[in-house]
């Protein structure tokens, strides 16, 4: 989790553009008497290491318009500006640039924020994104060789509890499922490039990734709905109460020989199901703007609250742009979408642990439904109670057995 913190101040720091360079120890501007006023060898290479450089003698350079000559006499055609005169006001936003159709979008020709984002795309966030996954499975790994298997420390009853019914075992399986095949498909996005082409070859990588991309942007769909079918079934069942603090003290019980309390869900099932909400949803709303760029731009307006409530300046990072380019829009849904996943990614590798290997039981509430009386009165005692109560303990034979505990 450091290591993706570092991450997200790093594309913060990227995105405001702050200099490196301390102003205070600018260097004075390079002679470019030999280049005739151009760029210098120096002036690239000070971009390149992220120095904040005066470029007026670029900016400024954009021709001359007003005194060339008309369009019709010689020599006319760009009148008082060259090629390269036309493109620094273009790269500039000096130019009066006017269009005939796909709007204001398609004056952007020129954009060099991109360079910022795929720098940071094929560094920090492969790496740390990637050692992100590969550690959560290195400690997951570790843990089930120290913790082993939670085992029912009770004899199975035969009788049964219906944990979860069907239409909420349908929403969970479609989240799941739609969610493995997002984050398949993304990975092979981030890092198609450097694990699949050198192996499979470019052909297998670009028809593999045409295909990814379809299924990324439909299964989309079914996650959102899975999401909000989730939240609506599951909600007042999470919300935070007492009992939780005792299951926090003990750990859980995935620490030690404790089984704390628990109604339908306990604490860690909580932070799981508030994780898939919020972080879900977050990844939802960034999705669907890069889905429709031009209609659902998020950041400008996102980057005015923040400078608003003054958070950024007091950490030191300066005012974040108000007024982005559809292109930079993009670029900042597309890492946020991605920072986020990876955590999402993370969490949901920790759940599918415990659902599995790591608990005796525990998939039965998802696979069939039902789970015995013995596995609900060790992890989900008061919930069993109230179920008791209700009478929807089932024997063997399929009588209710309401009333009985795990001894009798």
């Amino acid at each position: 989790m450091l290591r993706l913190a570092f991450a997200i101040l790093m594309q913060l720091t990227l995105l405001t553009g702050i200099a490196t360079a301390q102003d205070s120890g600018a260097a004075a501007a390079p002679d470019r008497s030999a280049t005739g006023g151009a760029q210098t060898l120096e002036d690239i290479l000070a971009r390149q290491r992220g120095e904040k450089i005066d470029d007026s003698f670029r900016s400024n350079d954009v021709g001359a318009g007003a005194i060339g000559a008309g369009i019709t006499e010689q020599l006319g055609t760009l009148g008082g500006a060259s090629d390269p005169e036309l493109w620094r006001a273009i790269r500039y936003n000096a130019a009066n640039l006017r269009v005939s159709a796909g709007g204001d979008v398609a004056t952007v020709l020129v954009q060099d924020g991109g360079m910022r984002w795929l720098t940071f795309r094929d560094g920090p966030l492969r790496q740390y994104g990637g050692w992100l996954l590969l550690g959560t499975l290195g400690a997951l790994a570790v843990f089930y060789l120290l913790r082993g298997r939670i085992r029912i420390d009770e004899p199975s009853t035969g009788r049964t509890v219906t944990r979860f019914q069907f239409i909420e075992r349908f929403a969970h399986w479609v989240l799941a499922g739609s969610f493995i095949l997002l984050g398949l498909t993304g990975l092979a996005s981030l890092f198609g490039r450097m694990v699949i082409a050198p192996y499979l070859g470019k052909d297998i990588n670009a028809g593999l990734l045409i295909w990814s991309k379809w299924v990324h942007n439909n299964v989309s769909w079914a996650f959102m709905l899975a999401l909000i079918m989730v939240f609506v079934m599951w909600v007042a069942h999470n919300i935070p109460n007492r009992t939780d603090l005792v299951w926090i003290r003990q750990m859980g019980g995935i620490v030690g020989k404790a089984h704390p309390p628990a109604k339908k869900f306990n604490f860690g099932q909580k932070l799981i199901f508030w994780s898939v909400i919020v972080l879900g949803a977050s990844i939802s709303v960034s999705g669907l703007s890069l889905l429709f760029p031009f209609e659902l731009p998020l950041f400008a307006k996102t980057f005015a609250v923040l400078n608003d409530s003054g958070l950024l300046q007091w950490l030191g990072y300066g005012v974040l742009p108000v007024e982005l380019a559809p292109q930079e829009e993009m670029q900042l849904a597309q890492t946020w979408h991605a920072i986020v996943s990876f955590v999402l990614m993370a969490i949901i590798l920790a759940h599918i642990y415990i659902g599995s290997v790591g608990m005796e039981g525990a998939f039965d509430a998802m696979g069939t439904g039902e789970v015995d009386e013995a596995w609900a009165h060790q992890h989900h005692s008061i919930w069993l109670e109230e179920m008791r109560e209700k009478g929807e303990v089932t024997k063997a034979d399929g009588t209710s057995a309401k009333g009985a505990t795990p001894a009798e």
